[in-house]
């Protein structure tokens, strides 16, 4: 990273930084230009490395920084509230899971279903996106730059499976190529979003880092335990996911402890 982002101020940062992981995101959806299918072998080892990824920034870049600042009770209570708004989210606001094609089979004719599932897995992956630029929103926000660029290269790097897991679908469902990449990468968007806010509001109300950060935690250990762990089982792959988590949590660690 070039000297001129760090003379950004940290909102600009937080910014910029979950734009290159929308950018990933985009990047991962690609494929769909070529192909409208990869080995389902392949998916759950990309999408166990994206659990793990988000795992290991949980414990290491937000709730280990979160304990620092405030001490063990703001930690628990924002991890607590992280995962209920998610809860809530996801009860509250249909949606499909990726990769998952058994699913809401509605009735009435074929394109209609088709555009109701792929609305609907978009809305999932745009839900599971947000707390991931929340993080690295609260990151920059309170002022760690270089550990907040690990932070943003991590979860940039988990977005490209996951930009992969909406895309493929999508084409399977029938829609051309284009329309799949651009919809795919559409469910990023919200990151930059997310990040500017968070950012914003704990530059504003420094008190609430620990809480935000936690929070942040929280969110994301949510998604990854109801959503990317039991989508990289279903078909019997285990072994593959794991080693899969294992090394996105090791990655993760490794960025998060050599930035410091």
């Amino acid at each position: 990273m070039t000297a001129w982002f760090f003379a950004l101020p940290p909102l600009a940062q937080a910014g910029v930084a979950a734009l290159g992981t929308w950018a990933l995101t985009a990047a991962g959806t690609l494929p769909v230009l070529v192909t409208s299918r990869a080995p389902r072998r392949l998916m759950d080892g990309l999408m166990g490395f994206a659990g793990g990824v988000m795992v290991a920034a949980s414990c290491w870049s937000l709730l280990v920084p979160a304990m620092a600042r405030g001490g063990i009770a703001p930690a628990a209570l924002g991890l607590l509230l992280g995962a209920a708004v998610i809860y809530a989210l996801d009860q509250a606001l249909p949606h499909l899971h990726p990769e998952f094609p058994d699913e809401a089979r509605q009735e009435g004719p074929a394109p209609a279903r088709a555009w109701r599932r792929s609305t609907l897995l978009m809305a999932a992956i745009t839900l599971h996106n947000f707390p991931e630029g929340l993080a690295i929103g609260v990151a920059f926000g309170g002022g760690s730059t270089t550990p907040a660029l690990a932070l943003a290269l991590g979860i940039g790097l988990q977005n490209i499976p996951e930009g992969l897991a909406v895309a493929l679908p999508l084409r399977r469902e029938g829609m051309n190529r284009w329309r799949a990449l651009w919809y795919g990468q559409l469910t990023a968007v919200v990151e930059p979003v997310a990040a500017v806010i968070g950012a914003g509001v704990v530059m504003q109300a420094t008190w609430l880092l620990p809480y935000a950060l936690a929070f942040a935690a929280g969110a994301m250990l949510y998604v990854v335990v109801e959503e990317l762990i039991p989508e990289t089982q279903r078909t019997g792959n285990i072994d593959i996911a794991t080693v899969g988590f294992i090394g996105g949590f090791t990655l993760m660690m490794a960025l998060d402890n050599a930035f410091k």
